[in-house]
């Protein structure tokens, strides 16, 4: 049986996502397997910590990671790592 995901690792899922190179908000959706408001929250709330960039192209949106938002990426994942959570 699997357990519902924290915030932080959904925000962790979302990063990893665009870092790894899924710009548009519909591929994150499928990637971090959100639905597309809790999706659209978290992008906001990422872009005004300054995790997360947008850049708008006519109707084309894309989101890009910032520096602090692989700050936050690899010390969470280097933190993961130190814990060896199974």
């Amino acid at each position: 049986m699997s357990s519902k995901r924290s915030r932080i690792e959904i925000y962790l899922d979302v990063l990893h996502a665009i870092k790894r190179g899924t710009h548009k908000p519909t591929r994150i959706m499928y990637r971090t397997n959100l639905s597309w408001k809790p999706l659209m929250s978290i992008l906001e709330s990422m872009i005004e910590q300054g995790l997360v960039r947008v850049e708008e192209e006519g109707n084309r949106t894309t989101y890009w990671i910032t520096e602090k938002g692989r700050n936050v990426l690899n010390y969470f994942m280097e933190a993961m790592n130190l814990i060896e959570i199974k």
